[in-house]
């Protein structure tokens, strides 16, 4: 459980961080107009996405 947490925990503060500067990899989506900003991270989700499952494999390894 607190491997979980950890890797929660890093988790949200990566989100936070690529939130906090707007960083956009390509295939981000982001919509402009006045009065409304819609912003859809496909890309950096993927990213994420595939850190957290390497970040778990060598958890379930190490065990």
């Amino acid at each position: 459980m607190s491997n979980f947490l950890i890797i929660a925990g890093v988790f949200l503060i990566l989100v936070g961080v690529l939130l906090k500067f707007k960083f956009l990899l390509p295939g981000d989506i982001l919509i402009k107009k006045e009065g409304f900003i819609f912003y859809f991270p496909i890309a950096s989700s993927l990213v994420v996405s595939i850190i957290l499952t390497l970040i778990f494999w060598i958890i379930s390894k190490i065990k």
